[in-house]
């Protein structure tokens, strides 16, 4: 699961991953789920580890799958999400943290698929 958080300057939060799978690439904040967590749980947890930031999640843009390996099939849903405190600071599996304005994102290595999914889901402009 990710979280899809813009501050007050239109502006997305986007982590580069320090550590497989996409290490090197940007992406959105988030990853899996530990035993018994709800989704909602899981994100307010990988965003406050990866970034340092509090959030409130919100309503679910939408999912994606993803191959893994072994032939396993990740199913990642994306959900929109506020910041609520804490500062940003890339910790955690993220080598580094920054907000980009949308233009910014066709100049940075981003993991795949990512700028469609958010342009498909009406989160990105066309």
């Amino acid at each position: 699961m990710g979280a899809i958080i813009f501050d007050a300057f239109d502006r997305l939060l986007l982590i580069r991953r320090g550590r497989p799978p996409g290490e090197g690439l940007w992406s959105i904040p988030g990853g899996r789920l530990e035993a018994g967590e709800s989704d909602a749980e899981g994100l307010r947890r990988e965003v406050l580890e990866e970034t340092g930031l509090r959030v409130e999640v919100g309503r679910l843009a939408g999912s994606v799958d993803r191959p893994g390996p072994g032939g396993v099939t990740y199913v990642i849903r994306d959900y929109l999400a506020t910041v609520t405190g804490g500062t940003l600071a890339a910790a955690d599996d993220a080598a580094e943290a920054r907000w980009c304005a949308p233009g910014e994102l066709a100049e940075l290595p981003l993991t795949e698929g990512l700028a469609e999914a958010l342009t498909a889901w009406g989160v990105l402009p066309r």
